[in-house]
């Protein structure tokens, strides 16, 4: 007799950390149900990424139709603003402008639906407060907030104490843990796509924040680095 597994909505944009915690949630023995947004990003070479992990990885994939580009206000959605080559931050408090306000609250916004109606229990998301840009978003806080606040607008929680669990399996590791936690789950990185800018074919610029992680992210975990860019080094 098959046991049925349990479900899970997967944020997925195409990038190393969502393609790790897809992985990571199979691995767990989860039925996959990986979400995208094409929200208005300057480019859809991620989503082109995300669908061929989710294929690759057996999930069933959404790309939800949800422009934040008519409101701007970020590097990634905004053509007005350029997207700012690396720099070390020495002043942590300051957002970079590749912050997307708002982002990750509609995005679990969006995936809380989803699991409400596929009778989900538990959301992923890659979200990581080591080797990243410095949005609010990402922090402990703010998921544990969000969690919190799912289970006072969700009916399973209120019929029958179902609970929601928002994982963040990714949140205290370094990028080189992340891309060792991958390797060993079998992610093909060189399908994925971290780059702010990346061009059509999804070739990285190679200068952008993401850009510098994921390259140093590598070279620390002593795996190579199969990422295309624009620009070889």
């Amino acid at each position: 007799m098959s046991v049925l597994k349990k479900k899970a909505v997967i944020l997925l944009s195409g990038g190393m950390d969502s393609a790790t915690v897809l992985a990571y949630a199979k691995e767990q023995g989860y039925d996959c149900h990986a979400l995208s947004f094409r929200y208005g990003q300057r480019h859809r070479s991620e989503l082109d990424a995300a669908s061929r992990l989710a294929k690759q990885m057996y999930a069933r994939h959404e790309i939800i139709d949800l422009d934040l580009s008519r409101f701007g206000g970020s590097a990634l959605t905004d053509d007005a603003i350029d997207v700012p080559e690396y720099e070390a931050r020495s002043d942590q408090s300051v957002i970079p402008v590749t912050y997307v306000p708002a982002r990750n609250t509609v995005f679990l916004s969006v995936a809380l639906a989803w699991a409400e109606v596929l009778g989900a229990h538990d959301i992923f998301i890659g979200v990581n407060a080591v080797d990243y840009s410095g949005y609010p978003d990402c922090r402990p806080e703010f998921i544990q907030a969000f969690e919190n606040m799912a289970n006072l607008a969700t009916r399973d929680a209120v019929e029958g104490d179902i609970k929601l669990t928002i994982h963040t399996p990714l949140i205290d590791l370094s990028k080189a843990e992340i891309i060792q936690l991958g390797h060993k789950l079998g992610v093909d990185y060189s399908q994925t796509i971290t780059c702010y800018q990346a061009d059509q074919s999804g070739r990285a610029c190679g200068h952008c924040d993401a850009c510098a992680l994921r390259k140093q992210g590598f070279e620390n975990a002593g795996i190579k680095d199969n990422t295309r860019y624009a620009v070889p080094d």
